[in-house]
């Protein structure tokens, strides 16, 4: 039996999809993790070139290990990273903030840099793990981006072949292989976030979206060449920067096969592992139709939980001060691992 959630209620001032989307920047802080000891992972990439990622292990004996992906322009050092490990490690479980190809630390180790569609840089750290880390368990759970990252990636695990112009991947010897995941807010149907993301209610959004894009793009290692830097520098929309940067350099014919070939929602019915989708019908930055339509009942195991409100990746609520989407992640992957 699949568990079932609260309903969320804001707590005030943060009401409305905005403030609820904008609270952890006005209201920053709490997100002490000293108290677990930490140590920094490298992860070799197979494609030949010479890129490694990063992340931070914090380790609990006695629990499951989570893996934490951030979303676009994030990193280990994210808010909701940060206060998602708090909240776990204080359950017993250790976790793993892993920063994707060029973000945060890794820009430091990586030439390149991740997309919508890196499920294959997730798939090369899941085979590098010890099996020690994750013998009470492996939970994936992505945040915005990550999120469709994550589930792109259970999805690809029944595929036996690597097509590189897709950015699938052979199917891999994981140590441990995941018991759930969870995916928050994420923008399965990535052509209907690119067009959210532009509309003139998100101006100050795109422009501050944009600019974190072209600098994330352009930083630490990063090799890119004057064409590159030409459309970094020309791109002045979301699709203008996918268009001309990230789809060419990922394989992509164009940002529409980009968005296509690698938005979740077309292969949840592929996903094998039990997987729980958290988002909030006032999202200002991903619409909530691609949710809503979802065939649940013949996606046996997909999991929703749609909210009202809760903004993207917000969710802060009357039921104290572990947001809300945390608390159902816990309680789903806590659902397995009983």
């Amino acid at each position: 039996m699949k568990p079932t959630y609260p309903p969320f209620r804001p707590r005030f001032p943060w009401i409305g999809g905005d403030l609820q989307t904008l609270r952890n920047y006005l209201s920053p802080g709490g997100w002490d993790l000293s108290a677990w000891p930490s140590e920094r992972l490298f992860f070799e990439t197979d494609d030949g070139s010479g890129d490694r990622l990063q992340g931070v292990l914090h380790r609990n004996d006695d629990g499951p290990l989570v893996v934490l992906l951030h979303g676009l322009t994030g990193c280990e050092e994210s808010f909701y990273v940060l206060e998602t490990a708090r909240f776990l490690l204080s359950q017993k479980m250790s976790v793993l903030r892993l920063n994707l190809r060029g973000a945060g630390p890794s820009r430091l180790t990586c030439r390149g840099h991740y997309c919508a569609g890196s499920s294959y840089d997730l798939a090369n750290v899941l085979e590098q793990l010890l099996p020690d880390l994750a013998e009470r368990g492996l939970v994936l759970i992505g945040y915005s981006l990550g999120g469709n990252i994550v589930l792109k990636y259970l999805a690809e695990k029944t595929r036996a072949e690597k097509t590189s112009a897709e950015k699938t991947w052979a199917e891999k010897p994981v140590a441990v292989e995941p018991v759930c995941a969870i995916a928050v807010s994420a923008p399965i149907d990535l052509a209907a976030a690119s067009r959210r993301m532009m509309a003139a209610r998100n101006w100050l959004y795109h422009g501050w979206l944009l600019k974190r894009m072209a600098e994330q793009a352009a930083a630490g290692r990063a090799v890119l060449t004057d064409t590159e830097q030409s459309a970094i520098a020309g791109a002045r929309t979301v699709y203008a920067f996918d268009d001309v940067f990230v789809a060419p350099r990922n394989g992509f014919a164009d940002a529409d096969d980009y968005y296509r070939k690698c938005s979740a929602a077309g292969m949840l019915a592929k996903i094998a592992t039990p997987a729980l989708l958290i988002h909030a019908r006032n999202d200002p930055w991903i619409p909530a139709d691609a949710f809503e339509n979802l065939p649940l009942a013949g996606l046996a195991k997909i999991s929703l939980a749609l909210a009202d409100s809760g903004g993207h990746v917000g969710f802060h609520g009357h039921a104290g001060r572990t947001p809300w989407h945390n608390q159902c992640a816990y309680t789903y992957l806590s659902s397995f691992l009983e």
